[in-house]
């Protein structure tokens, strides 16, 4: 609006040479990435263990096969990893995305999920951590926020960096005044604050019960490409994040 052009959105990745799907100029739709580009080929695979199937209605599921002349050859100097996402087929060669979608009806691609972020809990449900976090940040007191899941354990956990503003006026609400904000995210009973307007806001986004966590960690620190926590495309690094805060998710799930 500011600069008076057009914005469409596309999807694509590192190894596809960004070229998957691309919007219609004339989409007016939203949460969508449009249909496949003239460059590549796209189909679905089911996954089983996430419970897409291509066969499901209204919208056929599963993962994001790209396939084409603009797929990589694979990762340097890592032939394991290129024979786990690399295969060729039909004469052409694949590459497996990790990202779940469905297709709607007039071809546009709709991403809904993440193959990689889901986590099986001891009693055997499944928690998508990429849609809980979605949902999560959508609630004013966060800023962003990394959802763990322990498979031995009933319950995930939370490790949230908060809005400062918004941590403020629920100290206030709370009766807690004259604390800094590093402060406040050591007080367990902000923990206890932030933690029940998460519960409220899961509810309202209708996630299940074994998807909101059952304890949460205050982070100070504001995840950046430069800390390593997150890629230049503010994508979470899950094993970065986890192994720095390992010891406040073990207080976490001992607590």
């Amino acid at each position: 609006t500011c600069l008076c052009i057009n914005v469409i959105q596309g999807y694509g990745l590192t190894e596809t040479t960004s070229c998957a799907t691309i919007m219609d100029a004339y989409d007016m739709s939203v949460g969508r990435v449009g249909g496949p580009a003239t460059a590549c080929d796209i189909k679905l695979v089911n996954w089983e263990e996430g419970h897409y199937r291509i066969t499901d209605k209204p919208y056929p599921r599963g993962e994001i096969v790209v396939g084409g002349d603009s797929i990589s050859v694979g990762y340097y100097k890592l032939p394991d990893k290129t024979k786990e996402d690399f295969f060729e087929a039909d004469g052409k060669r694949w590459f497996k995305t990790g990202d779940i979608c469905e297709i709607h009806s007039d071809g546009v691609v709709k991403i809904i999920d993440r193959k990689k972020d889901l986590v099986k809990l001891q009693a055997g449900e499944y928690v998508s951590l990429g849609k809980v976090e979605t949902e999560l940040k959508t609630c004013p007191i966060v800023d962003n926020v990394c959802i763990y899941g322990d498979s031995s354990k009933q319950y995930c956990v939370a490790l949230v960096v908060p809005n400062q503003s918004h941590l403020n006026e629920l100290a206030a609400k709370n009766g807690i005044t004259n604390q800094s904000f590093d402060e406040l995210c050591c007080l367990p009973e902000m923990e206890k604050a932030v933690l029940r307007e998460l519960f409220e806001h899961a509810k309202k986004c209708k996630l299940e019960k074994f998807e909101i966590p059952a304890a949460v960690k205050l982070c100070t620190e504001v995840w950046s490409p430069d800390m390593g926590l997150v890629t230049a495309a503010f994508k979470l690094k899950r094993k970065d994040i986890q192994e720095r805060y390992q010891h406040e998710i073990n207080r976490m799930y001992a607590s």
